[in-house]
């Protein structure tokens, strides 16, 4: 099994945070979004090797944080040379980038590297294996103004997907689908067959109602908190919940300019 991490986007919402960094390697307490995310990846031991797709832009940076990592998998960094959003391959085209360079033909975890959570990847493995059929993951949204921003199912009561639609205008469920998904390895070649045939490149989500058409898929639903970080706001709310005890940050927006500081105060933990 390998796992790809999606990192190729320029984070503008959060800017002027990321606007020499990737939104990846921004700090929670003493680690950084990627390490939390390695951290989850690190206990599945079906995974072998870890694939981070990013920019142009932040290729250096990501391969700079490679050295660093301590954990047992192989980790390595693809450069899609993509330097804009104007030129961007998208999430689905990042994904087939990784699967043609790298030649995979293995079964894949597919995730976000902007995404933290506390649920078990090797339950959604668990899951896969015992269904035998490509998953996503999903979760009830208490939000439902969360719905109209990202993918919503309906499953049957195996936990069969039924029906998906991705960023709905009328959500039809409160499931919502962030993104982590697993593909067998059967399901790959219809990564291609599905970019060839012009569909949207972009947002991972997109994928899934086209396979549900020709593929069973199964969601994996879990009550935990997960938490895409992809606004000041979202950033602040990771800080406050995942934050080590031993530091304290506190993240100032100011409404006037918004603009966004962050101040690390560290503070020994007595």
């Amino acid at each position: 099994m390998q796992c790809v991490l999606l990192a190729a986007g320029y984070a503008t919402r959060l800017y002027p945070l990321t606007e020499n960094m990737p939104k990846a390697l921004l700090k929670l307490g003493d680690k950084t979004i990627l390490e939390m995310v390695t951290d989850k990846i690190d206990e599945v031991s079906d995974v072998e090797n870890i694939y981070i797709v990013t920019n142009e832009k932040f290729y250096k940076q990501f391969e700079k944080w490679c050295e660093s990592y301590k954990g047992p998998k192989k980790v390595k960094v693809i450069n899609d040379h993509t330097t804009s959003n104007d030129n961007r391959l998208g999430a689905i085209g990042d994904l087939k980038y990784v699967i043609d360079t790298e030649n995979i033909i293995d079964e894949i975890i597919v995730m976000a590297s902007d995404n933290i959570f506390d649920f078990s990847l090797c339950d959604f493995v668990d899951m896969y294996r015992s269904k035998n059929a490509d998953m996503i993951c999903a979760h009830t949204s208490e939000n439902k103004e969360d719905l109209h921003s990202m993918g919503v199912v309906e499953l049957d009561g195996d936990g069969k997907v039924t029906s998906f639609e991705e960023k709905p205008k009328q959500p039809k469920s409160d499931l919502g689908v962030p993104p982590f998904y697993l593909y067998k390895r059967d399901t790959l070649p219809l990564i291609d067959e599905y970019l060839k045939e012009g569909n949207n490149p972009d947002a991972p989500g997109h994928f899934i109602p086209w396979l549900i058409g020709k593929n069973d898929v199964y969601a994996y639903v879990f009550d935990a908190v997960r938490i895409d970080i992809g606004t000041p706001e979202s950033y602040y709310d990771a800080c406050e919940i995942f934050i080590d005890k031993r530091n304290n940050v506190s993240i100032i927006i100011d409404e006037r300019s918004k603009k966004v500081k962050v101040k690390e105060v560290i503070k020994k933990w007595v």
